[in-house]
């Protein structure tokens, strides 16, 4: 049952543009259901928690 360890392929650029399409949609619906206020405050709110996170892994 044991194989060699191989290499895989990197698929964090895949991830990452998938996560900008889904945040991009989101962002969409958002403005169409409330405006783009809804939007600009949900931008602020995830902003400051990348930040957050970015502080917590230095």
């Amino acid at each position: 049952m044991s194989r060699p360890i191989q290499r895989v392929e990197n698929y964090t650029i895949t991830c990452l543009v998938m996560g900008f399409v889904n945040l991009i949609w989101i962002f969409g619906v958002l403005w169409v259901v409330w405006g783009l206020p809804a939007v600009m405050v949900l931008a602020v709110i995830l902003n400051a928690g990348i930040d957050r996170i970015g502080q917590k892994t230095r």
